[in-house]
């Protein structure tokens, strides 16, 4: 039976050809992308659910569309084997410049092109992938840390010292003629347009290789400066970007700006100079950036160890947060953001050029909790636009055009992205307090029932049926209380990190008189109410079982503590012991993943 023809026009679903559908596994399974196969290494299809926006039964790949065709299309293709070719000789041109012994260099090259006809035989490797593994060799065998140590940190001395010139910081607040004719008539007019023009100005240098490729920029007068200065901005996403940053504000009148949260994808050595004079601008607006580097070593690629070690680099952090946890939690990701610090910095988890699949947990909360991302580079830009994925975000690419001038693009997040950001969350918890505080002013009962909700794996529906049925029971036989049942609050696109970070607002609001944990024996009686037996997937569970209890139940602990005389009643505290963490996204402990594969 032959396979199905590949169409990438209509991305393919499985079940529609088992021939293709063994093919799509091994494309995963042999570029270590498979969830299942490397748990340890590649992210949950949850967590990649925060960045992506994919459709039902479809499965997101780190290629542009044009990349994974031709892999599925099993055929001979010079565009393939060209990309390969490319990654070869810049790993055996690596092995050229850096290795002087004859004997050294032979050996390596020759291990280098064995690996290379071992990983390309079937054409399933993503050239990326491949770049890695031969990098990895040459690191591996050659004991070099980071081959371009010194060459990374001569291109940031490069920009540091034209960014700081004279006759940069002279052509950077130059006013022409233009400038002075179009000047607005109020003193806020003229700072947005001040804002502008800087932001402008530098967006338009941020491609500008000469700044840390060479020395040749370090004979530029304030002429030449203003030349590169001015140069045009063209893309679909220039507009966007203003609006998004919230200037030129003036040409759409009077209004606050917006402070955002921003991620932002540094790219290349030298260039991350740039890009930092721009995110200081941010900072002074009131935006809070957070910028993410490679996790290690790729080439001319900025990486976070530069951001920790690289003399230029640190001075130009000075001041910034550094997160180094690499599965930073909700509610301490929020706190940070929400923290007076206004440029922080993550490693994105990964040595690739951009990777999803195999980024970190606190990167890939750091995108869905920002309000927008802002990417550099042309090899991100394939990433993110070549593509016919869509995100949970609205991305700005900024890379060099053909012409050599800035261009911006823009890729708005899928339209069904349902998000919920922290003050969402905060309000909807003041909303719920506010129903509790009336209750108590009515002399009523506060009881919070904590039971099962998603800690069951495709139950959700069923788990809020149980809670609503067994809290109605509870409010018919007791008189004057206020029962809150969180399954009433649970709305379609919140995951575990949503709800946590909501409810323990609630709880630590002291107002709670009854804490009732769902036992086993409520989820009989709410059965019995609904005139049905059992079902094998509830047999024996109680709230002892949920991820979620068991946190609010070490909530309830604490809380005891400073409120003893409220109440906590369900299974024992020593039972609350089994579930750990949530998966992220998950709504059941991460440990359940590797019983209740699809």
């Amino acid at each position: 039976m032959e396979p199905l023809p590949f169409d990438p026009e209509h991305p393919y679903r499985p079940g529609e050809d088992a021939i293709r559908d063994a093919w799509y596994t091994t494309f995963f399974i042999e570029n270590h992308l498979d969830y299942y196969a490397y748990p340890d290494h590649v992210g949950t299809p949850e967590q990649v659910r925060f960045m992506v926006y994919a459709e039902e039964n479809e499965r997101y790949y780190p290629c542009s569309d044009r990349m994974f065709g031709t892999i599925m299309t099993r055929e001979e293709s010079r565009f393939l084997q060209e990309t390969y070719e490319e990654v070869l000789n810049r790993i055996l041109d690596l092995v050229d410049r850096q290795i002087e012994d004859e004997w050294d260099k032979t050996f390596l090259q020759s291990l280098i092109k064995t690996k290379y006809r071992h990983e390309t035989r079937d054409g399933l490797m993503i050239p990326s992938r491949l770049e890695k593994r031969l990098l990895k060799i040459y690191m591996d065998r050659t004991q070099i840390e980071d081959p371009y140590l010194c060459e990374k940190a001569q291109r940031n001395a490069r920009a540091f010292q034209a960014l700081n010139s004279e006759a940069f910081q002279n052509a950077l607040n130059h006013v022409d003629d233009a400038v002075i004719l179009s000047s607005p008539v109020s003193l806020d007019q003229i700072k947005e347009r001040v804002d502008y023009l800087k932001l402008r100005r530098l967006f338009a240098l941020s491609v500008e290789g000469a700044l840390w490729e060479s020395d040749e920029i370090s004979g530029y007068g304030v002429t030449d400066y203003v030349r590169l200065l001015g140069r045009p901005l063209t893309g679909d996403g220039v507009e966007p970007l203003w609006q998004f940053l919230g200037v030129r504000r003036e040409e759409n009148g009077p209004g606050a700006r917006q402070s955002k949260k921003i991620l932002w994808l540094a790219d290349e050595a030298g260039e991350v100079m740039v890009d930092l004079a721009i995110i200081r601008y941010l900072a002074q607006l009131g935006h809070k950036t957070v910028v993410a580097f490679k996790h290690g070593p790729l080439f001319t690629k900025v990486d976070f160890r530069d951001a920790q070690e690289d003399d230029t680099l640190c001075r130009q952090l000075q001041g910034a947060l550094l997160m180094t946890e690499k599965n930073l939690g909700k509610n301490e990701l929020v706190n940070i953001l929400k923290s007076n610090n206004n440029i922080m910095a993550i490693s994105d988890g990964t040595r690739e050029k951009i990777n999803l699949l195999l980024a970190s947990t606190t990167f890939a909360r750091v995108f869905k909790e920002v309000d927008g991302v802002i990417s550099r580079g042309g090899d991100q830009r394939r990433r993110f636009f070549d593509t016919h994925f869509q995100f949970t975000q609205d991305i700005y690419s900024i890379a060099k055009d053909k012409n050599g001038t800035a261009s911006v693009w823009f890729k708005a997040k899928h339209p069904a992205v349902i998000k919920f950001s922290h003050k969402d969350l905060e309000k909807k918890a003041r909303a719920i307090v506010s129903q509790i505080e009336a209750a108590k002013q009515k002399g009523m009962t506060v009881i919070f029932y904590s039971g099962i909700i998603g800690s069951i794996p495709g139950k959700v529906t069923m788990a809020k049926k149980i809670m609503s049925t067994y809290t109605q029971y509870l409010k018919d036989q007791s008189a004057s209380t206020f029962i809150i049942n969180p399954s009433e609050h649970y709305e379609p696109g919140m995951d575990a990190d949503d709800l946590i970070y909501m409810w323990e607002i609630v709880q630590r609001s002291g107002l709670i008189d009854i804490w009732r944990f769902q036992a086993y024996d409520d989820i009989v009686k709410a059965f019995q109410i609904m005139k049905t037996r059992v079902p094998p997937e509830w047999v024996g569970k109680d709230a002892t079982f949920s991820t979620g209890c068991t946190k609010e139940m070490k909530i309830a602990i604490d809380l005891q503590k400073k409120h003893p005389e409220m109440q906590v009643i369900g299974p024992s505290q020593e039972k609350f012991l089994r579930r750990e963490e949530y998966g992220i996204g998950k709504m059941y402990d991460r440990r359940l993943s590797e019983i209740c594969l699809p």
